[in-house]
Order: C-alpha cells, then structure tokens, then sequence
C-alpha cells in the first residue's frame, strides 16, 4: 500500500557533475567532479511547481516530462510512497551536452530528492547508495556517470545479468592519488552522445580489445597510487579515434596536451577535453585554450551526492 506524504516536508540535494571513461576505460570508469547542481523539493498539497535557473533553463521542460520530476517520482515509487503535490527548484551549473554527466547528475539528484522526502517521512525507508546506483543507471543504461555522481572519487562500476536477463549495476569507489588533479576544457558547441555513440563500431580487433583492457587495469593503478603512470594508462584505441571526426576541437586539444606530456581524454561522449595531472596547467596553455573558445576549470574531484 502506497503512503501519501504530508505537505511541507523539504530536501535540499547537491550533486555533482562526472567525466566517464578516463581514457581507456569505456563504460566503466567514471569520476566525480567539483561542480555541482542543487535541487530543493517540498511537498505540497496538489500539483507541480517546477523551476529552472542556470543551466538548461530554456531548453528543458518545465512540467511533469522534466527529468528532474521524472526522477524524484520514480524514487519515491520506489520506496513506496507518494506526494500529492511538488514544488520543485533546479539550479544548474553543470554545462549540458558537454560530456560532465549533466542527465546523469539530474536523475541521481532526483531520485536522491524523492529518496530524501521518503526518509523525512519514515527514517526506516532510508534509500542506501547501492540502491542509488542501480535506479539511477537504469535511467542511463549503463552506470559511469550516475555511479560517480552517488559514490563521488573515482569508481569502477559494472553491469551483472541474471538468468532472468534482469540487470544489475553495480560500482565500487576507489580513493584518487592525493596529488591528482582534473582539469576540463569546455567547448561552447555542444555534443549528442547518441550520436558520438553511434560512431562506435559494433566489433573492434582483439588486439585493440586487449590493448584497453591492459590500459584500463593500469589506469586503476595510475589514479589511485601512481599518477606518473597517467599518460600510458589513458591511452585508448575503442572510441576516441573513433569519435575524432564528429569532434575535431576536442581532438586537437587532446592532441597537443599529451604532446605536452599532460595526460588528457575525451570526457564521456564530448566535447569536454578531460586532462589529469598532478602539476599545476600551464598558463600558456590556458590562454591558448581559452583563445580557442574553451573554458578552463580545475574543479577538483568531488564528493558523492549530498542531502539534507
């Protein structure tokens, strides 16, 4: 039988962006970045009040199909509750169709609002984070980005099928070296991940798969005990070459910073530039990105969800 949440009850949740793959490590790693969207939900008595500041404002929909609301509901469906009425607040910074996790920040925030009003109510159907995980990656179809946006650092995550063909998502966080440091280079022009994605061959060689497979293992090592490995462990040969016609800013730059020896990646679909060092970005380089049209941010790595 479903609860009917009281009005009145309030969540605030900060959530952070992501960049996936790192490199080599497609669909499977993932790192929590330090920009950050806030959503604040209030039960009410009837209907849905939805605003939208920063970020997306004018692109998405402000009503029932936003999905922000689409989540929060699903989290509470979850649990086993419901509210009659929403009053729902997003204020965005994380820059959309640009390869920072901007849907997968959206659903985890969500579901953590819905998840966060359900335990204000009952403190017993408190929603763990491997829970988290899994209803936000069923949104997503794969787990990265909504695994490091609940987890925060660095994660490895997975998917298991049962004999039911039910799928399972599943993550584990990993503590980043103390001396790592994420650095992303923001094109204005945005991406479409379906169609970056579609790019990718449905077969690669067995030499390339073992290629990423070797690299992906080493970059756990490099991001967690051995930056000066950095550069070796994001090389990839399964899809940024792939990708490199439909982003040719982003390739350049990739290009020229590990000529430089920075290790650097496409991050998730693009066209955000991902580079990962332990020394402070050259200023030269900087400039010459910004004279590019690039934004320059060194956000650092961040935290998990947060609700309060």
């Amino acid at each position: 039988m479903t609860a009917t949440l009281p009005a009145g009850l309030e969540v605030t949740v900060r959530v952070p962006a992501s960049t996936a793959n790192l490199g080599p490590g497609f669909d499977c790693l993932g790192m929590a970045l330090g920009i950050y969207d806030e959503i604040v939900v209030r039960t009410t008595e009837s209907g849905l009040d939805i605003r939208v500041e920063g970020e997306g404002a004018d692109d998405v929909p402000w009503g029932p199909t936003h999905l922000v609301v689409r989540a929060i509901e699903r989290g509470l469906e979850s649990l086993g509750v419901w509210a009659d009425g929403l009053d729902v607040v997003c204020r965005n910074v994380i820059p959309h169709s640009r390869g920072l996790g901007s849907s997968a920040s959206a659903v985890v925030g969500g579901l953590a609002a819905g998840a966060g009003l359900a335990a204000k109510f009952d403190p017993e159907l408190r929603m763990d984070a491997d829970r988290l995980v899994q209803l936000a990656s069923e949104f997503e179809g794969h787990p990265d980005n909504a695994a490091a946006s609940v987890l925060g650092a660095i994660v490895v995550s997975w998917t298991e099928t049962d004999a039911a063909q039910a799928r399972a998502y599943r993550a584990v966080r990993l503590t980043p070296a103390s001396a790592l440091r994420p650095v992303v280079l923001i094109p204005q022009e945005r991406s479409s991940t379906a169609h970056t994605r579609g790019l990718l061959p449905e077969q690669v060689p067995h030499g390339d798969a073992a290629f990423n497979v070797s690299r992906a293992a080493l970059a756990v090592v490099a991001l967690t005990e051995r930056p000066d490995l950095l550069m070796p462990a994001t090389a990839d040969r399964l899809h940024q070459t792939q990708r490199a016609p439909a982003l040719p800013l982003t390739t350049k730059w990739i290009e020229l910073l590990r000529a430089a020896g920075i290790a650097a990646t496409v991050s998730g679909a693009g066209p955000t530039v991902l580079a990962l060092t332990t020394e402070e970005f050259p200023d030269d380089l900087c400039k010459q990105a910004e004279s590019d049209g690039l934004r320059v941010l060194e956000p650092g790595i961040a935290d998990g969800v947060s609700i309060d």
